[in-house]
């Protein structure tokens, strides 16, 4: 949630619109394209942590949090926002201790998209490859290229297929690499993306293939969808606002007749703060959390590697179209033996449009 400008070499910048256009997928990082590719609490002792623990286990049980709820596998489709805290080598909580406990929990959750926040360049590429072959991913440092934190944008290849992307920094220069102009230090920035379910379309082929063009054209634009992933500034409340005006903006920007998701770290708390306002107000988004059939115990998102706080603030949110449904929504308390993968929990949802 906080960020320290020295944080494992921030700085954060990108290119302007057609070098936004450069940002990196994991395939050609791998394929040695680095730099610019392609896009309260119960208690305040530990127990909190571990009643915490054992809420989630009873929950879940070893199940991953989106078999909360019943779901038709082939619409669902299951979107993680997570802050992943930035790789350091300061123990405790270094990203050595916290990576294989971050592998086990995506592993499974097995989300088909994730919205990231903090993740650095050798980071994502650990994550990239504890995923596994079948995931890809879109991203540039907020510093251009590979330097300074992404938005990066995870999801699994065999699920949905990235139809194009950009990238804009939060400032009155939004297509001006690393800009911050609304008295932020840290500069902040977001992508979004443009997919296809093509597991959807594979699944209702014989549909298709007794309809026309046109048709196929339609079932093809009705899943197609959007998702913009931030990370809002955490000190100056002029810049959140200012941010989201700006994504608001851009969303309007774009097609109109597909669906928004959108992903990120506010760093304001959920019903308490003009930014919530601003990003749920008028009908254009909702919050999946309130809006869900059916959700999860509630922690506060951010818990710094301190006993979690039930029922605390929620500065991580996953928005929707009005249009979306979400079957259901979480907020991860996934630890092993205490060690948490981040000082942030991931939150969860399953949708349906």
């Amino acid at each position: 949630m906080t960020e320290p400008e020295d944080a494992a070499g921030s700085g954060g910048h990108l290119r302007g619109r057609a070098a936004a256009s450069a940002a990196f997928s994991r395939r050609a990082v791998l394929r040695g394209a680095a730099a610019t590719a392609a896009v309260g609490a119960a208690s305040a002792t530990a127990s909190a942590t571990a009643s915490a623990r054992e809420a989630s286990s009873a929950a879940y049980g070893d199940r991953p949090a989106y078999a909360a709820a019943p779901h038709d596998e082939s619409r669902t489709l299951r979107v993680m926002t997570f802050n992943l805290r930035y790789a350091s080598d300061t123990r405790p909580n270094s990203w050595a201790e916290r990576r294989p406990v971050m592998r086990k929990l995506l592993r499974r959750e097995a989300p088909h998209v994730i919205g990231t926040q903090e993740g650095l360049y050798g980071q994502l590429r650990d994550i990239a490859a504890d995923l596994g072959p079948h995931y890809d991913w879109v991203g540039t440092g907020r510093a251009g290229g590979s330097r300074d934190e992404f938005a990066a944008v995870f999801y699994d290849a065999r699920r949905l297929a990235p139809l194009e992307y950009d990238h804009f920094w939060l400032s009155d220069t939004p297509y001006v690499i690393g800009s911050k102009t609304w008295g932020n230090t840290v500069i902040r920035m977001a992508t979004w993306v443009r997919f296809r379910d093509v597991r959807y379309l594979q699944d209702h082929q014989d549909q298709r293939d007794q309809r026309d063009r046109r048709d196929q054209r339609d079932l093809q634009g009705h899943r197609e969808f959007f998702l913009l992933n931030t990370h809002f500034d955490h000190a100056v409340q002029y810049a959140r606002e200012r941010s989201a005006e700006l994504i608001n903006e851009r969303l309007a920007e774009l097609d109109p007749a597909l669906p928004r998701v959108v992903t990120g770290d506010f760093n304001v708390p959920a019903h308490k703060n003009p930014v919530y306002d601003a990003m749920t107000g008028g009908g254009r988004l909702v919050d999946s959390w309130d809006a869900a059939d059916g959700r999860s115990a509630q922690f506060a998102t951010f818990h710094g590697y301190r006993p979690l706080v039930p029922d605390g603030d929620r500065v991580d949110w996953i928005l929707t179209s009005p249009g979306v449904r979400t079957r259901f929504a979480s907020i991860n308390t996934y630890a092993v033996d205490g060690q948490f993968p981040s000082d942030h929990l991931p939150v969860q949802a399953s949708i349906e449009w």
